[in-house]
């Protein structure tokens, strides 16, 4: 007798990623994933219209804000019927500097039931010139230092790109609707002792401007939100 495969359900949050969205879709690895979800957050281009065009599930979440596109992709997948709940759920960006590719080695380690949560590390991975500016790198660097000081996590990055089991994704209530999202997952996940791991992935420069670390405000907001969530939790 075979095993079921494991569902897995991809998420990816977009604002404005009409040029980038199909290139991402294209290239998630064939079979992986039982459905990817691109949540239109409240774009003014066709991004919907395009994902939709290649295949995606396409949900529109009007409330700007990273965490709340996240949260809508979660809501699809925590409504499905029991036995049809994913046993795993990726995030994904939208702007084509993650490689999605490297999906496959990012669930490698909750397949092989040697973790809960993995995070795709740009720090431990090859990155393109000038893909992380370096307030990024330091901000990155910060964070996860006042983790390990407050809350025992080893991370050497925040990176968006994720993959964790459904029921530690289910445990950890995630409840932040904006920048403080991927901080709030980590630290969240520490605290309840989860498995937690990192695999380098690869990282390239963006296509279009980033909406946080291509602006100065964008910059400040999401440096003191992530600031502000660790020190939420203490």
């Amino acid at each position: 007798m075979t095993s079921t495969p494991p569902l897995i359900d991809v998420i990816i949050p977009a604002y404005n990623e009409e040029q980038s969205i199909p290139k991402v879709l294209a290239e998630i690895p064939a079979g992986l994933a039982r459905e990817v979800i691109v949540v239109d957050n409240n774009s003014t281009d066709r991004t919907g219209d395009v994902a939709r065009a290649a295949g995606a599930t396409v949900l529109r979440e009007p409330r700007p804000g990273y965490g709340h596109a996240c949260l809508a992709g979660m809501a699809r997948c925590f409504g499905r019927p029991a036995a049809e709940q994913p046993d795993i759920i990726v995030f994904l960006d939208g702007d084509y500097s993650d490689y999605p590719a490297d999906m496959t080695a990012l669930v490698a380690p909750i397949l092989r039931g040697e973790a809960d949560m993995v995070i795709g590390s740009r720090a431990l991975g090859e990155r393109e010139s000038g893909s992380m500016l370096p307030q990024q790198i330091f901000g990155n660097w910060l964070a996860t230092t006042l983790l390990r000081w407050f809350y025992g996590a080893q991370f050497t990055d925040l990176g968006p790109f994720r993959a964790i089991r459904r029921e530690a994704l289910e445990r950890i209530g995630m409840q932040d609707t904006t920048y403080g999202w991927t901080v709030e997952m980590q630290l969240k996940a520490a605290r309840l002792k989860l498995r937690n791991v990192e695999v380098p992935v690869r990282y390239r420069r963006r296509i279009g401007v980033s909406k946080v670390s291509g602006t100065v405000k964008g910059t400040l907001g999401a440096g003191y939100k992530i600031l502000w969530t660790i020190f939420r939790y203490l």
